[in-house]
């Protein structure tokens, strides 16, 4: 059966711009860069320390015409992911400080604080600081 999850796949117009917004804004590693065929490459990465990997996927030719044009038109448009942390109001305001776009600012609701950003593309992740 299933045992684990260890990467959650995020369309990206251009992986060097990705890396360098992951990076610099997010604070998270670079956990793998790879060419694995002509014109495309496998990488990922995650908070520091963190298990689960976001595989940064640009769209190429090289996946097909249709499927590369099929991925393009879902950038941005992903179902949010949620980024465990441990104090919303201060990694909001850290992230604010770096340039990252907040979509919705910190609110306590029953779970936890939590909040939204998006990527230099438009994908969305929810942050959340446990009520636990």
């Amino acid at each position: 059966m299933i045992s684990d999850l260890t990467h959650v796949t995020v369309l990206v117009e251009d992986a060097d711009e990705a890396i360098e917004w992951y990076t610099d804004k997010l604070g998270f590693e670079l956990r793998d860069d790879e060419a694995y065929e002509p014109g495309m490459r496998w990488v990922t990465v995650a908070p520091e320390g963190g298990d689960v990997e976001i595989a940064l996927q640009q769209p190429t030719d090289e996946f097909g015409e249709a499927q590369a044009a099929e991925m393009r038109d879902r950038i941005g448009k992903a179902t949010p992911t949620v980024l465990a942390v441990d104090d919303c109001r201060a990694t909001v305001a850290e992230l604010r400080d770096r340039g990252v776009e907040i979509t919705l600012e910190p609110e306590e609701m029953p779970w936890g604080t939590h909040a939204n950003i998006v990527d230099l593309y438009g994908n969305p992740y929810n942050l959340l600081e446990s009520a636990e």
